[in-house]
């Protein structure tokens, strides 16, 4: 039997093995068989939840057939294999390995409906209404309440990045996305030292220009692995500029933001330094550009008519089919936001205010320019292990409903745009009925474009986070948890 044999919907027995016995169910309730493959971990899920994968654009929820039946689960082995269950929403169950459609003498049936109904009721119900976007205005900001009045003069909203040691920043309205660096570039011939080359970005040619070399700072000395692309446009045609390094979502006060006399941007870089911002009291200076002083006027021409003979282009209402979302590491994982859910990024503070009586996962509270803010640990809310990150994690400042708070990821890794026909309702698989997640993203990055066989069938898969749903829970938690020390002290 093939690893993704369709199975006759008629009469005949399954049979297949767990944890060292033999079982059958009809095989009319199984739609296909396919081997295993990497799963994207579900956070607060049953235990015998596996995770989801992408199965030709469909979510595939994995579950462990061993632990819905109080088996002992075997390791995974070549012979492992996911029943996929033929059912509207569909369901794969994971099986130490398939014998055959032949009924064995000893085989025991199996129910799996109802072994299912006991921890997965929700995937037989009716599937909860689409969530609508994330409003947002015009400097990307979630909306409060009808009681919130917006200020006269906005927070600058920064992406901000490092290069050669040194924090930039570029407006955030000029960043379409932020992305990895792809592991195909095509160099061009006869380009100048800016000009890394071009990659493919979903069907387009998007030259790549160091930021680098535009500002006159070293060439190398960059890692590979840790560099990120922030796609912007020049004119009316996209461009790919290579920083080092994403480090923040940053918004600042206009109050903290100062001018750069011209005579100090001049240099033997082609970028110009529009202003520089003060954080932490001074302490630490971010340098603002902004695409309209990144070329020189020549530079600029070349790059806008390569774009054009390239067919790189950009419709003028693609935003509009799009949606933009912060994807953060926790574990291994990636997970999404929506970015107008999001205030900032920041860097956690060396050091927290504990509070007295919080429980495990409320690392303590944080100064954010004169507010206090709780910070949340997620890897403790989400039960992983903890991580050797320190420094180098980040906080991710979350205000819905008038209520804020910080959540502590591994790192923030991309800022991606990612089309509405790529967004799926997510499956509700939470262990007490509520989800932090209410949808899935299905996107092909930069590398995975244009390939062959199933690395180009199967996109890659994220996880995306309800922010009001990830801060109703953060509220519920800590009130059970001060409810549990009262009802011990009493």
């Amino acid at each position: 039997m093939s690893a993704a044999a369709r199975l006759d919907a008629d009469n005949e027995i399954l049979s297949f093995c767990l944890g060292g016995e033999r079982f059958s169910l009809a095989s009319a309730a199984v739609a296909e068989i396919i081997r295993p493959r990497p799963v994207t971990r579900v956070p607060h899920a049953q235990a015998s939840l596996l995770g989801v994968l992408n199965l030709r654009g469909r979510v595939l929820p994995v579950v462990s057939l061993a632990e819905l039946a109080d088996r002992a689960p075997g390791p995974a082995t070549a012979k492992s294999r996911i029943l996929v269950l033929d059912r509207a929403a569909p369901v794969g169950v994971w099986v130490d390995s398939v014998v055959g459609l032949t009924r064995h003498e000893g085989d025991e049936p199996i129910d799996i409906d109802a072994l299912l109904a006991r921890d997965f009721a929700s995937l037989t119900n009716n599937p909860r209404a689409p969530r609508a976007p994330v409003a947002a205005d015009h400097n990307g900001r979630a909306q409060a309440g009808n009681g919130a009045s917006p200020d006269a003069r906005p927070d600058l909203a920064l992406i901000g990045f490092s290069l050669a040691g040194q924090e930039y920043g570029l407006p955030l309205d000029e960043v379409a996305e932020v992305i990895a660096l792809p592991t195909e570039i095509a160099c061009l011939p006869h380009a100048d030292e800016a000009m890394l080359g071009v990659t493919a970005l979903r069907g387009a040619l998007l030259p790549l220009v160091s930021l680098r070399v535009l500002l006159g700072l070293p060439a190398g000395g960059w890692d590979r692995a840790h560099a990120r692309i922030l796609v912007t446009r020049i004119g009316g045609a996209l461009a790919g500029l290579v920083a080092d390094s994403m480090s923040a979502i940053l918004r600042v006060p206009p109050a903290d933001v100062d001018q750069v006399p011209p005579v100090l941007t001049r240099g033997r870089g082609e970028a110009q330094i529009k202003a520089i911002c003060r954080l932490e009291q001074g302490q630490r200076l971010v340098s603002i550009l902004s695409t309209e002083r990144l070329f020189d006027q020549a530079t600029a021409r070349r790059i806008q008519a390569n774009a054009a003979q390239e067919n790189t282009q950009v419709a003028t209402n693609a935003p509009a089919a799009t949606e933009k979302f912060v994807v953060f590491r926790l574990g291994g994982e990636s997970y999404g936001l929506p970015i107008g859910a999001v205030d900032e990024v920041v860097r956690r503070p060396a050091h927290l205010t504990r509070v007295p009586g919080a429980p495990a996962f409320m690392q303590g509270v944080m100064n954010l320019r004169g507010q206090v803010v709780p910070v949340i640990d997620q890897r403790q809310r989400f039960a992983l292990k903890d991580s050797e990150h320190g420094s180098g994690r980040r906080v991710l400042i979350v205000t819905i409903d008038g209520l804020r708070a910080g959540f502590v990821v591994d790192a923030v890794s991309e800022v991606v745009n990612i089309p509405v026909t790529d967004l799926h309702e997510a499956p509700s698989l939470a262990a007490d009925g509520t989800s932090v997640f209410d949808r899935v993203a299905m996107f092909e990055r930069p590398d995975s474009g244009g390939k062959g066989g199933d690395r180009a069938r199967e996109k890659n898969m994220i996880l995306l986070v309800d922010a009001k749903a990830l801060l109703d829970r953060a509220e519920r938690d800590l009130l059970a948890n001060l409810a549990a020390e009262a009802a011990a002290a009493s």
